[in-house]
């Protein structure tokens, strides 16, 4: 896994996380409005397009979920635990869909247990 995996998750949960905070945005809309984008952005310049939108797409999963729990910290946290899961768990699950909804929810998860735990917690603004 190179540094590609952890920043397209980052990007895409950050930029959900914060474009759903604006009123006439959903986590949903605000989810797939961006990953329309990103897939059109890896088409144009040739960024292996299939791979990098559902790691785009996986990774706006933790922005959509987080939106009233967590902070950038913690947003950032999941993006990468969720990059190393994607990782390992693409050869051992047939589809990137399988693949993206266990990832995300393990990170989330993984978070919320971390935070539950004691560890810190991003300051809500």
């Amino acid at each position: 896994m190179a540094i590609e995996y952890p920043a397209i998750a980052f990007c895409g949960a950050l930029l959900t996380f914060l474009l759903a905070k604006h009123k006439p945005f959903s986590p949903v809309s605000a989810s797939s409005g961006l990953s329309i984008i990103a897939y059109y952005f890896f088409y144009y310049f040739n960024l292996q397009p299939e791979l990098y939108s559902a790691i785009f797409f996986g990774g706006t999963f933790i922005g959509m979920s987080t939106p009233k729990r967590f902070g950038v910290y913690t947003i950032t946290s999941a993006a990468m635990i969720f990059a190393i899961l994607f990782e390992y768990l693409v050869p051992k699950i047939n589809n990137y869909g399988g693949a993206l909804g266990i990832s995300a929810f393990l990170s989330v998860c993984a978070c919320h247990i971390f935070i539950l735990f004691g560890a810190p917690r991003s300051k809500k603004r």
